[in-house]
């Protein structure tokens, strides 16, 4: 999902586009595993966040941020605000991600797809976050 992000801010792109493209990569991954897999690496990632919040695991160990790039990208380009604290809507678009992968595995959308579902949620808290001016 973060090779898809960044072969697509190449040029002029769409914030919402982009994150769809990159969810729809991740789900069509998540759909070659079994449910039980899925969940279990969720699992393992809070298990190692926790880890690092403790002070037991350098932070440099975490996994690289999903969408920390199109979203630095995206104020710079003026598709957010100034005010929009990136590195705080990237950690809560990745909340976003890893609770609905959790929810997708467990049968918790029903026949609704992940991309359509955690795409549409990010998408509505960016429109928030660029509209206030906290």
């Amino acid at each position: 999902a973060q090779k898809r992000v960044k072969s697509l801010l190449v040029g002029d792109y769409d914030m919402t586009a982009v994150i769809t493209e990159a969810l729809r990569s991740l789900e069509r991954s998540m759909a070659r595993n079994p449910p039980e897999l899925i969940v279990e690496t969720i699992l393992e990632g809070y298990r190692h966040e926790h880890r690092i919040l403790a002070g037991d695991v350098d932070p440099d160990t975490q996994d690289a941020d999903m969408f920390g790039e199109l979203f630095s990208r995206a104020q710079t380009d003026g598709k957010l605000g100034a005010h929009v604290d990136v590195s705080h809507l990237s950690r809560l678009a990745h909340i976003l991600v890893s609770e609905g992968v959790r929810h997708w595995a467990g049968g918790g959308f029903g026949n609704r797809s992940f991309t359509d579902v955690v795409a549409r949620d990010i998408s509505e808290m960016i429109t928030g976050f660029n509209s206030t001016n906290n």
